[in-house]
C-alpha cells in the first residue's frame, strides 16, 4: 500500500515519516538548458523550439524515417522533380505515343535507332516512328522471334540497325530493305571496331563485315544465363568485353578467345544482370531493386551498392525490377517493371533441372518506374497507371534532333525530353511538367524517446503558384495511413500552417510526423509550382520529472523512533541502489497520497558523540 502523509509538516521518505522544519519546496526538474548562441543566429537558434527545414531536396528518395540529425534533403516518396536546390517541382512531363497499331497482345522487345528515327519492335513487328503525324506506320518487317536486343552500329563506313531475337538478328542499312541472319544472337555490342553478338546458349562471335560472323569463345554457363553484354574497362585500364549473367559477371579476354569469372558473383537468380553497362567511370549491374557500381582499378576493384533499394528502399506498391539501364548526362536511369513476377529459382540444381526461363510477365496491381541516379540520390522521372503490363525497353537517342529518353511500356512507346545538365528553373522557361506530383517526407522521430515532441507550425515557402498552379499540404503522425489536410495554396510568399489549427494553436503531440504535398498544374505545360523550402517548428518537452528539497527536524523522538533511528533510517534511504517512496500529501479527495520514487541526497548538521540530534537537508529527485 502507498504511503501517506497525515500529519502537517511531515514528509514520508522510504517507509519513515519524519518531522520538519519548513515547507516542501517542490519543482519541475526535466527542463532542457536554454540554446547557448553566439554570434550569428540560425533557423534553430530559438530558445524553446526545434526546427528542421527541407529546402534542398537532392539526397533523392528512400528514407522513410529520419532523426533530427539526418541531413534534411531526402524524401521517403516524391514523383516530383528533386534535382534543383531550393526548388521542388512537377514532375517532368513524359508523352506517350499514338498506339502502334499491332494487334494483340505483345513483348516490345527492343527500341532502337536509324538516320536519327526511332524504330521498334512490337513483339515481332518492327514499326518506325512518324513523329509529325504522332503514328506507327506499317510494319517494315516482321522477325522470327521476339527482339531481345537492338543496336545501332557503323560496320564498313555503313550505318546500320539491327534486332537480336535469338534466331538470329535482322539488320537494315535503309530502314526498307531488311535481312535476317540466322547466327544465333540473343545479345549485341559494337566494340573494337567491330560487331559482336551472344547467342542464348553463351556462344560469343565476332564480325568485320556484316552477315559473316566468326566464333569466339563460349560463356562457361547454361542457355539462357546472359543478360547483358556491354564493354567497359579492366582492371588494367583496358576497354574490354562483359557478360552479365545470372551468377555474375564475366570478362572477355580477347587475347586468348575465352571468358574469364570476375570476382563480382551473386546468387543465382534471373534477374541478375538485367541491366548492364558502363556509365562515367563506372560499370552496373542491376539485381532485382539493387544496382552495383564496379570501379576497377590496378589489381583492384571498388564495388558499392547504389540502387534505390538502399536505405529504407520503395513504396510496396512501386518495387519491382530493374529490367534495363541507360546513361545520360545528368542522370543512370534505371527501367523498373512493376508488373514482374519474379520467377521461382532452385538453388541447389538449376542447371540439371533448365530452369533457365526468363521472368514471368503478368499483369499486376504494381507501379512500373522511370528512376533517375545523380550520384546524390534517387528520383522518380515517370510512374505508371497500377496494373498495367510489362515495362521492357529503354533507349536514349538524339533521334529528331531531340535529346530524349524512349521507353516501352504496357506495349505503348513514351518519350521525355532530357536535360544535358542541370537546369535552372528560374532561369530556363520552357521545361515542360506533368499535370501533378507527389512529395512525402521522411517520419521525423525526435532523438530522444523519453520526450513528448509537440507540432507547433509548418511554413512553406511558395513561388509561381497561382489559382490553377497549387499546392495542398497534408500531415500525419504516428505512422497512421490517413492524412490531415491543412490547407491549398495558391498565392506565393510564405504561408503558415498552425497545429492543430490556427483558431486553436495549442500544438499537437506526436512520436512521430511527416508531410505530404501534392503539386498540380493548370493547362500550360511549362509552368509548375515551386516550392522553395518547408520548415517545421515543434517542441520537445522532457517527461516530467519532479524534484523537492525540505529540512528534516531530527532533534527529538518522532512517532516511536530516537533521531538515532530515524538518522540510521534516512541513510539507508539514501544509500538504496533502487528508488525509494516519498510522499508529503495525502490527496483526501482521491484517498491516496501523492507518491513520487526518487533518489535521495542529504546534507546534515548533527551534533557529536553520542548525540544523533539535528537538522538534515534533504533532496529528492525523480530520474
Amino acid at each position: 500500500m502507498p504511503a501517506g502523509v497525515i500529519e502537517a509538516a511531515e514528509v514520508s521518505l522510504n517507509g519513515v515519516r519524519y518531522p520538519l522544519i519548513g515547507p516542501v519546496q517542490l519543482s519541475l526538474i526535466s527542463l532542457y538548458p536554454e540554446k547557448l548562441v553566439i554570434g550569428d543566429v540560425s533557423k534553430d537558434s530559438q530558445p524553446t523550439a526545434s526546427v528542421v527545414a527541407w529546402n534542398d531536396w537532392q539526397g533523392g528518395i528512400g528514407l522513410e524515417r529520419m532523426t533530427e540529425r539526418d541531413p534534411p534533403n531526402r524524401a521517403w516518396w516524391s514523383t516530383c522533380s528533386l534535382n534543383f536546390k531550393n526548388h521542388l517541382l512537377l514532375p517532368p512531363l513524359a508523352t506517350i505515343t499514338a498506339a502502334s497499331g499491332v494487334a494483340g497482345s505483345f513483348t516490345i522487345g527492343a527500341i532502337g535507332e536509324l538516320a536519327s528515327e526511332i524504330y521498334v519492335a512490337f513483339g515481332t513487328a518492327v514499326r518506325k516512328y512518324d513523329r509529325l503525324a504522332d503514328s506507327w506506320g506499317a510494319t517494315l518487317t516482321t522477325l522470327p522471334a521476339v527482339a531481345t536486343d537492338a543496336l545501332s552500329f557503323r560496320l564498313g563506313g555503313v550505318d546500320y540497325l539491327a534486332f537480336a531475337h535469338t534466331d538470329g538478328y535482322t539488320y537494315t542499312s535503309d530502314g526498307t530493305t531488311w535481312v535476317n541472319d540466322t547466327t544465333d544472337t540473343k545479345l549485341l555490342v559494337f566494340w573494337d571496331q567491330r560487331l559482336w553478338g551472344l547467342s542464348n546458349t553463351g556462344q560469343l562471335w565476332r564480325s568485320t563485315a556484316i552477315g559473316a560472323e566468326t566464333n569466339d569463345s563460349t560463356v562457361p554457363l547454361p542457355a539462357g544465363y546472359f543478360n547483358s553484354l556491354f564493354s567497359a574497362r579492366n582492371a588494367a585500364g583496358t576497354i574490354i568485353l562483359y557478360c552479365a549473367t545470372r551468377v555474375g559477371l564475366y570478362a572477355h579476354d580477347a587475347t586468348n578467345a575465352k571468358w574469364e569469372v570476375t570476382s563480382f558473383d551473386l546468387p543465382n537468380h534471373p534477374d541478375n544482370g538485367l541491366g548492364g553497362i558502363k556509365w562515367r567511370d563506372a560499370s552496373y549491374n542491376s539485381a532485382g531493386l539493387a544496382i552495383y557500381s564496379i570501379v576497377n582499378g590496378a589489381n583492384t576493384a571498388v564495388v558499392e551498392l547504389v540502387g534505390p533499394d538502399s536505405d529504407h528502399g520503395l513504396p510496396t506498391a512501386q518495387q519491382g525490377t530493374i529490367v534495363k539501364l541507360a546513361g545520360t548526362h545528368a542522370y543512370l536511369l534505371a527501367l523498373v517493371d512493376g508488373a514482374t513476377e519474379a520467377a521461382a529459382v532452385n538453388m541447389f540444381d538449376g542447371f540439371a533441372l533448365g530452369l533457365h526461363e526468363p521472368a514471368v510477365i503478368v499483369e499486376d496491381t504494381g507501379y512500373s518506374t522511370l528512376l533517375g541516379w545523380t550520384e546524390r540520390g534517387w528520383e522518380v522521372r515517370w510512374l505508371s497507371a497500377s496494373g498495367t503490363a510489362a515495362a521492357t525497353a529503354i533507349y536514349v537517342s538524339g533521334a529528331y534532333d531531340r535529346y530524349r529518353v524512349w521507353w516501352g511500356h504496357n506495349r505503348r512507346i513514351y518519350w521525355m525530353d532530357l536535360p544535358i545538365g542541370i537546369v535552372n528553373p528560374d532561369q530556363v522557361t520552357t521545361y515542360t511538367f506533368a499535370l501533378s506530383g507527389e512529395h512525402i517526407t521522411p517520419w521525423l522521430v525526435p532523438d530522444a524517446k523519453d520526450v513528448d515532441a509537440i507540432a507547433l507550425a509548418l511554413l512553406v515557402e511558395l513561388q509561381r503558384a497561382t489559382a490553377t498552379e497549387t499546392v495542398v499540404v497534408d500531415y500525419a503522425i504516428n505512422y497512421a495511413t490517413t492524412w490531415t489536410n491543412l490547407g491549398t495554396i495558391t498565392t506565393n510568399g510564405l504561408t503558415t500552417y498552425l497545429f492543430p489549427s490556427s483558431a486553436t494553436p495549442t500544438g499537437t503531440a506526436f512520436l512521430a510526423i511527416r508531410f505530404r504535398l501534392t503539386l498540380a498544374r493548370g493547362s500550360t505545360n511549362t509552368t509548375s509550382p515551386d516550392v522553395v523550402s518547408l520548415t517545421f517548428v515543434y517542441r520537445k518537452k522532457l517527461k516530467p520529472r519532479w524534484g523537492a528539497e525540505f529540512t528534516l527536524d531530527l532533534r527529538g523522538e518522532y512517532l516511536g523512533k530516537s533521531p538515532r533511528q530515524l538518522q540510521d533510517a534516512l541513510v539507508t534511504a539514501t544509500e538504496s541502489n533502487v528508488l525509494v517512496e516519498f510522499t508529503f500529501h495525502t490527496d483526501t479527495a482521491a484517498g491516496n497520497p501523492r507518491n513520487y520514487y526518487v533518489d535521495v541526497r542529504i546534507r546534515g548538521k548533527e551534533t557529536t558523540g553520542h548525540d544523533f540530534t539535528g537538522l538534515v537537508d534533504v533532496s529528492v529527485m525523480e530520474p
